[in-house]
């Protein structure tokens, strides 16, 4: 079909027997329309095989019909993380549905506010979404002077105008902790995310209280940053302690630890119990396979996406609440091996 040959809102509007006004405040979803009608429209759309300019929208609504997303990521460990394909997948699915697109940009940290001030001063999105939270985030404040509508990846933890997706890491992390001290592990360490990352803080935060909840005692701590290397080397620095198991604060270090395990003699299970985080494909088919805590990325980028794009129409959007992460027990946990004390100090 030639561009000549495309249906027009002259020809809804002929088809449906109303104006051409009428047909352009039923097909924006503006008020004034009665339903019979905007059905009768929307009818007449789809049978003439009409699709909107999105050239034409934006200029008759100053809107971009795009939002934005800005990862201050290493590009290398986005490609390796089945975390930001997921939620981008997610984000992807429902801008799709509603004709808009994503602008994605990938920066150096220091770059991260050049990008957003880049994106609102072209106007090439009417809004953006915030992953990646970090402790007192500064990028609230930005967005508040920016005047970009968003929407956050689990509360920020100051004051935020904007909704969130309510994603917890917490109790997927007291549950693997639990699944443990069920076992009889007593000697419990955790490799954790950058401490300036929410999530990071939150989940550390989560293991060390769900030891005070088992009576256990403090276990070692060493803070990664999310990447296979990371965990790897993280792994070397625990096993030098004398845990029997460790909680990873996601799956992709913790897939490393199993490989220095592995290269170190150690035995998993029967000598080292390993819990990841998120789940991933691949928990499911490493040897042996992973317990790890199960999220959703996928959905997080729907209802991220629903929320933003409501927000921006005008619509009040309050938090969006998701399911609890759940724990998934697999091979990789069994009890510590004998003679290694189990009782409570």
């Amino acid at each position: 079909m030639t561009r000549a040959d495309r249906p027009t809102i002259r020809d809804v509007a002929r088809a449906a027997g109303v104006s051409k006004g009428t047909v352009s405040f039923a097909l924006n979803g503006r008020p004034g329309v009665s339903e019979d009608t905007r059905e009768r429209i929307l009818t007449a759309a789809l049978e003439l095989g009409w699709t909107p300019s999105t050239k034409a929208r934006a200029l008759s609504v100053s809107r971009s019909f795009a939002v934005g997303l800005v990862l201050a990521r290493e590009p290398e460990l986005l490609g390796a993380d089945p975390f930001f394909p997921a939620f981008i997948a997610g984000v992807e699915r429902t801008l799709s549905d509603r004709g808009q697109a994503l602008v994605l940009q990938v920066v150096p940290e220091s770059e991260e506010e050049a990008g957003y001030r880049r994106l609102a001063g072209t106007g090439r999105v009417d809004g953006v979404f915030l992953l990646d939270l970090r402790v007192d985030d500064p990028r609230i404040a930005l967005l508040e002077e920016l005047g970009l509508p968003a929407v956050s990846i689990a509360r920020p933890d100051g004051p935020s105008e904007f909704p969130a997706v309510l994603v917890d890491d917490r109790p997927g992390i007291a549950a693997a902790v639990r699944h443990l001290a069920e076992l009889g592990h007593r000697h419990i360490a955790h490799i954790a995310g950058p401490a300036h990352f929410l999530h990071g803080s939150r989940r550390r935060r989560a293991f060390e209280e769900a030891l005070a909840e088992a009576g256990l005692p403090a276990g070692p701590v060493v803070e990664a940053d999310f990447s296979a290397a990371g965990g790897a080397a993280a792994t070397r620095e625990v096993l030098a302690t004398g845990v029997t198991a460790i909680v990873y604060s996601n799956d992709l270090m913790a897939i490393a630890g199993l490989s220095v395990a592995v290269e170190l003699g150690v035995a998993v299970p029967a000598e080292l119990s390993v819990t990841g985080f998120d789940n991933t494909d691949l928990a499911a088919y490493v040897t042996p396979p992973l317990t790890s805590v199960r999220t959703d990325p996928y959905l997080w980028g729907r209802k991220a996406s629903e929320a933003l794009l409501d927000l921006i129409d005008g619509r009040t959007v309050d938090d969006v609440p998701v399911p609890a992460a759940q724990l998934v027990i697999r091979a990789s946990t069994a009890p510590p091996p004998p003679g290694v004390r189990t009782e409570t100090p």
